[in-house]
């Protein structure tokens, strides 16, 4: 019985996601039927959008591995992180996901891979150094809650849209540069070949800004979902909430240079190397804020535990 099929359904953060997602596939629509209704051809930009989003489906464990430095580990190499993951997939009912570390003093994990079948948990050496095996544990049950949820799936397929309206944006742009936005044509025509490719361009770059922020509002819901099934998985939510805190200290100690190289990353994180405050910055992203993931864990320890 996987993860999903242990905990009890939070139907508010259910319901927020799947408004996301109906949002993400309207906005689709949308851009899709514009760009139909002014005779734009999308084969080239579906083909290119398409191969990008099935090399990042595919490969997103070798991608992001080799991107962060990770490298697979035995159990004879990592007894205490395999014997960790051993018992949380015990607990899942979940098939074990192949065990990484990434050489790097940064105190992060992350999971990947399309699929429970394809997937790798990695932990960086930051992480595995100044977390204790109660706190690693909880991160990684947070980790292994990804997996099972196919959250690398989802987000690669959310973010399709994005990939789409910012290349139509770019082909209209460069288009218009080369073509001279009409200049070529005279008179009215070359008026309305210029109006009809900027309104191209404006139209695609505004979709994938509110793709964008779509995305990463459906990411922030997915980090909540994380925290509270793998705050279940271990029955204690005030070891997530302490690893958080630990973690997110920690983050303060390293150099800022180091933080900068890592956040494109911030994604794949269990929490990001640097963090957006709360405010505008926050609608971008990747993780919501340490505020509120700790609030979600007081709650749930309360509820756990039969308080009010």
């Amino acid at each position: 019985m996987a993860i999903s099929r242990r905990i009890p359904p939070d139907h508010g953060l259910n319901a927020r996601m799947l408004v996301v997602a109906f949002l993400l596939g309207l906005l689709y629509a949308v851009l899709v039927a514009a760009l139909v209704a002014v005779h734009v051809g999308l084969d080239l930009i579906v083909v290119i959008a398409g191969g990008l989003l099935m090399v990042q489906y595919w490969f997103s464990d070798r991608i992001a591995l080799f991107s962060m430095g990770g490298h697979l580990v035995t159990a004879e190499q990592e007894p205490v992180l395999h014997g960790v993951v051993d018992r949380l997939c015990a607990l899942a009912d979940m098939k074990k996901p192949r065990v990484a570390v990434a050489d790097t003093d940064i105190p992060n994990a992350f999971a990947t891979g399309r699929s429970p079948n394809n997937a790798v948990v990695c932990a960086t050496r930051g992480l595995l150094r100044r977390l204790d095996e109660a706190e690693l544990e909880a991160v990684l049950a947070h980790e292994l809650s990804h997996v099972a949820h196919r959250d690398v799936a989802v987000m690669t397929i959310a973010s399709f849209l994005g990939v789409v309206a910012g290349l139509v944006t770019r082909f209209a742009l460069y288009a218009g540069m080369f073509g001279g936005f009409g200049e070529r044509g005279r008179g009215r025509q070359g008026q309305n070949t210029a109006m009809l490719e900027f309104g191209i361009i404006i139209v695609s770059a505004i979709v994938y800004a509110i793709s964008f922020l779509l995305t990463r509002a459906l990411s922030r819901y997915r980090e909540l979902a994380a925290d509270r099934s793998g705050a279940i998985l271990t029955g204690r939510p005030s070891l997530l909430a302490s690893a958080l805190v630990k973690v997110t200290g920690e983050m303060s100690r390293i150099p800022t240079r180091d933080l900068r190289a890592a956040e494109p990353f911030n994604a794949f994180y269990f929490t990001p190397a640097l963090a957006s405050r709360n405010g505008l910055s926050s609608l971008f992203s990747t993780h919501p804020s340490l505020d509120k993931r700790l609030e979600q864990l007081s709650r749930l320890e309360a509820e756990m535990n039969g308080r009010p």
